[in-house]
């Protein structure tokens, strides 16, 4: 496969993130893609697009029927999620990348849920599948198989990390910081769901009293899919929008997915104190009873 036109990339060292060792490069996937100690993991919104082609070696991981539990709306327990990694090939000792679709939505997804197991190493591969397959490089139909693997996982804790309606709704009201992440048409109530997506159950339109409107992709560069500059990005969630670092910080879209991606930005690469994802979002606070909204 060739490139038309491979993008330019600032290399991520030089881009000034607080904590630039959470992202990797598409080359070193390449370099790595048989390296026994590094699991690479696709984590797409479209379910099929694994099968069409992906990066040699990695393994998918589906969203709705792998992280979620069946019966509830929440995610694994401890043992069925270090079952889950097991049976992908990770041990104690092994590196976990995440890439997909849309800009990293559901890699940082993924990552943000592995995170409420206490695991710490995992990374993002920057650029996501869009910059990997701009830059020509090689996709493989090959579903690969691995030896089960050895990992231990912790207990999931929701409160480092994780903020419930109620939760929010204490937020919202003392004036904490809350950024929504939606579309401008979502947050004045324009519309209920993103273009192009069905409507996905909320009875009301509109966002969270006091949430600011910083749409998710604002921080990823268009022509590249990666993450803009730690200044870019300083300018736009502290310069623009009055975001303070040390302050307890939530953020919110629809259902938890595009959210996570400002969480991982947040935390990750202009390394604020405390950031959460609200991940029950507007699907919950748009169809909660005795919950305030705001429309223009």
């Amino acid at each position: 496969m060739t490139a038309n036109v491979k993008p330019s990339v600032i290399p991520i060292a030089e881009r000034g993130y607080a904590t630039p060792d959470v992202l990797v490069s598409t080359t070193w996937v390449w370099e790595r893609r048989a390296d026994p100690s590094v699991r690479v993991i696709e984590s797409d919104e479209d379910l099929l697009l694994y099968h069409t082609g992906h990066i040699p070696g990695a393994v998918k991981l589906d969203w709705i029927t792998d992280l979620n539990d069946p019966l509830i709306r929440d995610y694994l327990d401890r043992d069925r999620m270090q079952a889950l990694l097991r049976a992908k090939g990770i041990s104690r000792d092994t590196t976990v990348v995440f890439y997909g679709d849309k800009n990293n939505w559901w890699a940082c997804y993924a990552f943000w849920v592995l995170k409420l197991f206490g695991l710490e190493n995992l990374k993002v591969m920057d650029g996501g599948r869009l910059l990997w397959e701009k830059e020509g490089r090689e996709l493989s139909t090959e579903t690969p198989a691995y030896p089960q693997g050895d990992i231990t996982v912790s207990s999931r804790e929701d409160k480092r990390i994780r903020a419930f309606r109620d939760q929010v709704l204490a937020h919202s009201a003392g004036k904490g910081q809350l950024v929504d992440v939606r579309s401008p048409e979502e947050f004045r109530g324009e519309r209920m769901h993103m273009p192009d997506y069905p409507n996905e159950g909320a009875v009301r339109g509109g966002h969270i009293p006091g949430a600011r409107s910083i749409p998710w992709a604002k921080a990823v560069d268009p022509d590249s899919h990666t993450f803009k500059t730690a200044a870019a990005l300083r300018n736009l969630y502290q310069d623009e929008n009055g975001l303070a670092p040390d302050g307890d910080t939530i953020a919110y879209c629809r259902i938890g997915e595009r959210s996570s991606h400002t969480w991982f930005v947040l935390t990750y690469l202009l390394g604020f104190k405390q950031v959460r994802n609200y991940d029950g979002s507007w699907t919950e606070w748009g169809n909660s009873v005795g919950v305030p909204i705001e429309k223009p």
